[in-house]
């Protein structure tokens, strides 16, 4: 099974997603921004996009290795991306839906008063790319394509990880203590910082 946790910046993909990594015993997260950062690198700047969700490549790469992932891994996948032209979600998770993948997708959907807090509390502001893309998000999301909507406004890392295991019908493992939570917590905003 493939879990795609959507969302703005700041709405806690990132978070939720290694939440459930530990909490889903032989789960993998991957990260659909590696494909993104390697077609930069191997791209000349003048071909390159500025968002590189616009580039095909990228699109049809991480349909390709979602679908060998479906196919190949008995575990849980995690790919929390933040995913929000309806027409990249039917190249992406429609047509992996479509050969046959069990691909869920779910959003996460706080308010924007709390995704500013969120991004402000990790040093991102109103000059920052993700703020500028908060209105467009959540412009978005109003489209039906992007289904099982969770808002997670005052709910902890640990409630999003388990309200999305409990739609999936996925068993998780035990919470970690409050301050394991807080280190594992930290531990991935930093690895998301060095990015």
């Amino acid at each position: 099974m493939i879990l795609w946790i959507n969302g703005t910046f700041g709405s806690g993909k990132t978070q939720t997603a290694e939440e459930l990594h530990r909490r889903i015993p032989g789960s993998f997260v991957y990260d659909p921004e590696n494909v993104g950062f390697w077609i930069r690198a191997n791209e000349p700047k003048s071909l390159q996009k500025d968002n590189f969700q616009d580039e095909p490549l990228w699109r049809s790469v991480n349909r390709d290795m979602l679908l060998h992932l479906a196919a190949n891994y008995r575990g849980t996948i995690l790919v929390p991306m933040t995913l929000v032209s309806t027409q990249y979600y039917r190249e992406i998770i429609t047509a992996v839906r479509e050969n046959g993948a069990d691909l869920r997708h779910f959003l996460l959907y706080p308010s924007t008063e709390t995704v500013k807090k969120r991004l402000a509390s990790r040093g991102e502001f109103k000059n920052s790319w993700a703020w500028q893309q908060i209105g467009r998000c959540y412009e978005a999301f109003e489209d039906p394509v992007f289904e099982n909507r969770i808002v997670n406004d005052g709910m902890t890392i640990s409630e999003t990880a388990e309200a999305i295991a409990e739609a999936a019908e996925i068993e998780l493992t035990r919470r970690d203590g409050r301050w394991s939570q807080t280190i594992n917590q930290l531990k991935t905003t930093i690895r998301a910082i060095r990015k």
